[in-house]
């Protein structure tokens, strides 16, 4: 499953799960009450310039230790890996130039720390008694696990609402490829929605990870309900992309990292598949590749795949090619021929009976 590539707090939520011997730490000075600070880096830089004073311990990791050490005033420096405590009761010294919105100073030191330096900072407030993560100009609060999981079930059933929107866009998309009446309307629309589901599934993704163990039935929910989605979008996007110089995948990754609000307006999808501006995108007639709709015939090699749409150009040439057309191309005999177009004509009268049904 896709990721976003600044998505950081979800590597760390998954690091810091339910189940893990540093959550168990972290749970057990939430109870206490106590507060911590604590610096994960193994950066020598880091550690002579902001970590002053304290006991050096250098000692294996463990959820116990980390509980005592807690009760002293200072921070706790473990190594990035988590593996190792390598200072307690020390204090970070951060540049006070730096600006944070925290008003707490094991917060205020936390936020100043992790921009400085760019490594992951956990404060536990004693006061609040709630978990803060810091990364870079990134700031996650854990919640509870109970908050957590109903606020993920809910995101289930707003996932599936998206879902259906989705899956009828692409019922239409299905057949009008095989009648040849594509619009780039009908394409935007359907990468619209994709990324739209995305969005919901980065969030879902996100409460899974700080679920940990207890995330394991949303984890699957979430499997069986965008299946084939991200699959479906990249070859629709190597369908009709025109640019020739942006790989699909960066393209794909370009529509990922569109905020909510850019979702909402077609120009952006129009501009990285590498269309104009149009005033009305129902009146421009696109054509697939065919890529997609050969990817769903069985036993068909992407090898294969691509040697049809280079000899042919278009899905429609395709469609409309004889068995001895299709001979011709390298790598299909008589046999794969005849199944591409028995495959070919299937697809056409299931795609129009999905659509009756719908």
């Amino acid at each position: 499953m896709r990721q976003k590539k600044n998505d950081k707090i979800l590597d760390i939520l998954k690091k810091i799960a339910p189940g893990t011997t540093i959550r168990e730490g972290l749970d057990n000075i939430l109870k206490a009450r106590t507060g911590a600070l604590i610096l994960f880096t193994d950066n020598d830089e880091v550690l002579h310039k902001l970590v002053d004073g304290g006991f050096f311990i250098n000692e294996d990791y463990s959820s116990s230790k980390l509980y005592e050490l807690a009760k002293m005033d200072g921070a706790i420096v473990l190594s990035e890996d988590m593996k190792k405590i390598l200072y307690a009761n020390a204090q970070l010294i951060p540049s006070s130039e730096i600006t944070t919105i925290e008003t707490g100073t094991r917060h205020r030191t936390a936020e100043r720390t992790a921009k400085q330096t760019g490594e992951l900072v956990i404060s536990i407030s004693q006061r609040r008694n709630i978990i803060t993560i810091f990364k870079e100009n990134e700031r996650y609060i854990l919640e509870d696990t109970e908050v957590v999981l109903n606020k993920a079930n809910q995101a289930i059933k707003t996932l599936e609402k998206y879902k259906k929107v989705f899956d009828s866009k692409l019922n239409i998309l299905n057949e009008y490829e095989f009648n040849d009446i594509v619009t780039l309307d009908n394409v935007i629309g359907v990468v619209q929605r994709a990324e739209m589901v995305m969005q919901i599934v980065e969030e879902i993704q996100r409460q899974v990870a700080e679920l940990g163990e207890d995330g394991r039935l949303v984890s699957m929910q979430l499997e069986q309900l965008i299946g084939g989605i991200e699959k479906e979008e990249m070859l629709i996007v190597k369908d009709y992309a025109l640019k020739d110089n942006i790989s699909p995948e960066k393209m794909v990754e370009e529509l990922a990292n569109l905020e909510y609000e850019e979702l909402l307006k077609e120009m952006n999808f129009a501009k990285i598949l590498g269309y104009e501006s149009f005033e009305n995108y129902e009146e421009v007639n696109v054509y697939p590749r065919g890529y997609r709709i050969l990817n769903k015939i069985p036993r068909m090699p992407s090898n294969i795949v691509e040697n049809l749409v280079q000899d042919f150009g278009s899905l429609e040439h395709i469609i409309s090619a004889s068995l001895e057309d299709l001979d011709k191309v390298e790598g299909i005999g008589e046999v794969r021929a005849k199944n591409i177009k028995r495959s070919l004509k299937r697809m056409q009268e299931q795609f129009v009976f999905d659509n009756i049904l719908a």
